[in-house]
């Protein structure tokens, strides 16, 4: 008798425990099934990507130390306002690159879609990144005015990532490069999340570029999702925030432009990790 009892009050708690889970916070997801196929280090640059299971979907989780983020990173992109171009040529194309994924959202006659606050037509940023401002080695390509900057910046101390600031302010930092994308592509900040919920683009599962600059001094974190289910960006948050000690997380581009690429110290081309196979607008370069 008492056994039943025992064993039906531990029943009634772990379905009272499991109700309150379904009615309370979001899961935090785990990385499963994970691996280490590939590292590099020298004296200025290490890295290491690892490959696993996130919520079901295949994923590569890429830690980044750099020496000088401020000289290490770079960016490349492809013929203002011309075409797009594939993510590895434009990688290939910075000295001493050994790791890159794809950059900034985009906007052509495909996906002809701009913010209501942007002057002008859709055409008038064909082939050209979103976002207000772009910067390029130091050149400002672009800056709308009284349109707040929603990206990263590289900075003299490494990347930054801004969540509508005045374009006055941010080039007031003297970025040498800029990535953009939708302004509810900043993510988190200090291990609080940004993301709009009821944004349609922040709940749909989908292929990603994901970029976090951890805590660790001069350390980043690149997360690519992969289209086997894709992941969501309330998916991507919960994960990255309860596995890692992140300063701020950031959405790039994703989709059909996602693209991981890397060169083994002994090789003279970049390899193609993960490319779904769609040309893009520019790359964020890791180099020695």
């Amino acid at each position: 008798m008492r056994i039943g009892v025992r064993l039906l009050s531990f029943l009634m708690t772990v379905l009272l425990l499991s109700g309150a889970a379904a009615q309370g916070s979001t899961p935090a997801y785990t990385f499963t099934n994970r691996s280490i196929p590939t590292t590099y280090e020298t004296e200025t640059i290490k890295y290491q990507i690892e490959i696993g299971l996130v919520n079901g979907t295949k994923c590569y989780l890429t830690k980044v130390w750099l020496a000088e983020p401020g000289r290490q990173i770079r960016k490349a992109i492809s013929p203002w306002h011309e075409e797009l171009a594939w993510p590895q040529r434009m990688a290939a194309k910075i000295d001493g690159v050994v790791l890159a994924v794809n950059g900034s959202g985009y906007v052509s006659p495909t996906y002809p879609e701009i913010p209501g606050n942007y002057p002008g037509n859709s055409k008038d940023y064909y082939y050209t990144p979103l976002g207000s401002l772009t910067v390029v080695d130091g050149k400002v390509y672009r800056n709308l005015e009284g349109v707040p900057f929603y990206g990263l910046t590289l900075e003299a101390d490494g990347l930054h990532m801004y969540s509508g600031s005045d374009n006055e302010q941010v080039l007031a930092n003297n970025p040498l490069q800029t990535w953009s994308f939708y302004t509810g592509c900043p993510m988190a900040r200090d291990g609080i999340s940004l993301i709009d919920e009821e944004w349609a683009f922040a709940t749909r599962r989908a292929a990603r570029t994901i970029v976090c600059k951890l805590k660790e001094e001069n350390t980043y974190l690149l997360m690519t999702a992969t289209s086997n289910h894709g992941l969501t960006l309330v998916e991507a948050n919960t994960f990255l925030m309860a596995e890692y000690d992140t300063e701020w997380i950031y959405d790039l581009d994703g989709g059909p432009s996602s693209a991981l690429m890397r060169k083994r110290k002994d090789a003279d081309a970049l390899k193609v990790i993960y490319e779904p196979g769609q040309r893009c607008v520019d790359v964020l370069a890791f180099t020695e």
